[in-house]
């Protein structure tokens, strides 16, 4: 009769790390968490999407850059105030939404991230933007929106694919 029943609680650590690294999907959202788990963290090459939303991260940990696979990276309404440079060795991450948090600058790697399509820092305190967003050739959107931006890069028209660029309320 017990060979079946849940766990108090829910599922195991091991069998949500189990599962994160079976389906390559990690998702955090509203999980009131300060930071990343070390049990995500441990299985970073697995992991292809990591959704973080709503939460109370107020640091990214220097190891993102050992999420090679990573292709979605969702952080929007924590606390974070910056980002780690080793977010440049994300070389497969196509989307990265940071909206709603307290960025005040960008680190110039971001450029590095070639395979990016979909950039948003909306509802940050920006006041400037890498020169290097220019590299991203593969940039369709790009959300820059309520942020304290006075002006842009000039670099940025060499976004070839750059579609829709929505920069009100700076």
């Amino acid at each position: 009769m017990g060979c079946c029943q849940a766990k108090p609680g829910g599922i195991s650590k091991a069998d949500r790390a189990a599962r994160w690294r079976s389906t390559g999907i990690v998702a955090l959202r509203d999980s009131k968490i300060k930071e990343l788990p070390v049990d995500v963290v441990d299985i970073a090459s697995s992991v292809r999407t990591l959704d973080a939303t709503h939460n109370k991260l107020g640091v990214l940990p220097e190891e993102i850059g050992n999420f090679i696979n990573l292709q979605r990276l969702i952080l929007a309404e924590n606390l974070l105030e910056r980002l780690p440079s080793t977010v440049g060795k994300l070389r497969s991450l196509k989307v990265l939404t940071l909206d709603s948090n307290r960025l005040s600058l960008l680190p110039e790697e971001v450029g590095l991230l070639q395979r990016l399509e979909r950039l948003s820092v909306s509802r940050n305190n920006l006041n400037s933007l890498p020169s290097t967003l220019g590299n991203l050739s593969n940039l369709i959107q790009l959300d820059v929106s309520q942020n304290r931006l006075e002006t842009l890069p000039e670099s940025i028209g060499n976004c070839k694919s750059l579609e829709e660029l929505i920069a009100n309320g700076n």
